[in-house]
């Protein structure tokens, strides 16, 4: 299991023999337990991946003819990948005839300049010291494909520590579904209800609430939703990495 062997990323064929239990609204209530693994998005929680991801999206739009943008006019649309940035970026939809070469472009430029510019998060590095001191498991789960969040996790020294990897095309389904929770919670051995989901996007708490883990929105990250974090629905709203451990789950 994942739990004793670090860095089990999970594929379609670990999938496989796996099928989703029915989703649960159950959450731990219990105020003063500590959860028993905390799980995290990558893209704007764990690492600020925008540097890259932006650039990426620069040089295409270089190669269309165009100046490039601002940075942080591109960095709320980086949790919703290729799509997001391309429509930001560029202004064309999935509907868009253009769209399918354009998005393959895009990931071309992209996974040849992983991690140039990408980087933890300041407190992120502690704060998995610190889980791990405790002796609580800790993973990841991303919509990132794996031939993307691989490489990316290797080049940031966290693969080898992980409990876990799920990816965008592990399970049946990706975020905002439960099926990429539900699995990491088995691989991990340990109950979804036992879970902290740390995340920056809308999805990542409709996704850990659908099979009852508690979940928390790291406002350190993207935030790219268009409703206001704090009605998404999540346990909590946590400043910085080192207050994930303070949260308290919230009785519904």
């Amino acid at each position: 299991m994942c739990r004793k062997s670090p860095a089990c990323a999970i594929t379609r064929s670990h999938a496989k023999a796996w099928s989703a239990p029915t989703p649960t609204s159950t959450i731990c209530s219990e105020p003063d337990v500590l959860p028993e693994a905390v799980l995290f998005d990558l893209d704007g929680t764990l690492a600020d991946t925008a540097p890259d991801l932006g650039g990426a999206l620069n040089e295409l739009r270089r190669e269309q003819g165009l100046a490039p943008l601002p940075l942080e006019q591109l960095r709320p649309h980086v949790s919703s990948g290729a799509r997001g940035l391309i429509g930001a970026g560029l202004g064309i939809t999935p509907a868009d005839t253009r769209y399918p070469n354009l998005q393959q472009r895009f990931l071309a430029i992209y996974q040849d300049a992983l991690c140039v510019g990408t980087r933890l998060f300041t407190g992120i590095a502690e704060h998995l010291g610190d889980l791990e001191r405790r002796g609580i498991a800790w993973g990841i789960v991303t919509n990132k494909s794996q031939r993307f969040a691989i490489p990316l996790i290797e080049q940031l020294e966290l693969r080898q520590r992980s409990a876990c990897i799920v990816c965008g095309d592990s399970a049946p389904r990706a975020k905002p579904h439960g099926h990429p929770m539900q699995l990491a919670s088995a691989v991990i051995g340990i109950a979804a209800e036992q879970c902290l989901y740390v995340g920056d996007d809308e999805r990542d708490v409709i996704s850990g609430r659908a099979v009852g883990m508690r979940t928390v929105i790291a406002a350190w990250g993207y935030l790219g939703s268009g409703k206001p974090p704090r009605d998404w629905g999540a346990d909590a709203i946590a400043a910085t990495p080192g207050e994930i451990l303070g949260i308290r789950a919230a009785k519904r």
